[in-house]
């Protein structure tokens, strides 16, 4: 289900200075637990840690861990040059059934030194994640890969994601609209139309990789895979009355 895209398996990370990967470290966590914290919030917090650093460090390191604060404000996304703004079709949606709604989105994941990027595809009925792909660096080619390879075993009706670049290219667009499916996208900022992915990297980064150091890429990529086996087999959702996604994807899938 997750591979590391080729440019993964040369990856050398730029390197941080040690209180730099210190201070990414404390950044990815607040960041996790809080996400509408901005530089200027989340330097006061830094603060409150005791750790003297500017707000421009911050929001420099905010910007290569592609964090951005939550709430509405301008050019929250950087979309691509050609994109055009998709409507959010899922406000007040009942959603019933699986392959009704997938989303995708990106998370930061850091590594003993330097850190990559992982993005999922997911379906909301049921929680399961399709697909996943690993990188070094923000292009669209690894969300193309997650897309595709979802895609070669269902699709849905509705498919949404956040304004990035990533999702907003003719490339990704254009193999929705191939596909028929529905492309509704979030308002600028808000994380909470996109909830179940959130929820899923608050797990992602709580049950793994914060209780572990990546050597690299590799590394990286084959625990990812191994604990998103783990979330969709065998760890049982409350929201699900305690099955599994696997248990719901595939037992309502068939019925339907």
């Amino acid at each position: 289900m997750l591979s590391v895209c080729r440019s993964g398996y040369y990856y050398k990370p730029r390197e941080e200075s040690e209180y730099n990967q210190y201070l990414m470290r404390l950044i990815d966590e607040e960041y996790t637990r809080h996400p509408f914290y901005g530089s200027r919030r989340m330097t006061a917090w830094l603060a409150r840690k005791g750790c003297d650093v500017n707000r421009k460090r911050v929001a420099r390191l905010m910007r290569k861990m592609g964090l951005e604060a939550v709430y509405p404000r301008r050019n929250l996304s950087r979309q691509a040059a050609e994109a055009r703004k998709y409507p959010y079709l899922l406000r007040g949606v009942e959603i019933e059934s699986p392959d009704h709604v997938w989303s995708s989105d990106i998370t930061y994941i850091r590594m003993r030194r330097g850190f990559v990027y992982l993005v999922a595809v997911m379906d909301w009925h049921s929680r399961y994640v399709l697909s996943s792909e690993v990188s070094n660096t923000l292009d669209k080619e690894f969300c193309l890969k997650a897309l595709r390879d979802a895609l070669e075993a269902s699709k849905p009706q509705i498919f949404n994601t956040d304004q990035g670049a990533q999702f907003t290219s003719a490339e990704f667009v254009g193999c929705l609209a191939e596909n028929g499916i529905a492309i509704s996208m979030d308002g600028r900022g808000r994380a909470l139309d996109n909830v179940f992915v959130e929820r899923l990297w608050r797990s992602v980064k709580y049950e793994e990789a914060y209780l572990r150091e990546y050597s690299d890429a590799r590394e990286a990529a084959r625990r990812l895979r191994q604990y998103l086996w783990f979330y969709n087999m065998e760890r049982p959702h409350q929201s699900l009355n305690y099955k599994t996604p696997h248990e719901v994807y595939s037992g309502m899938a068939a019925e339907a």
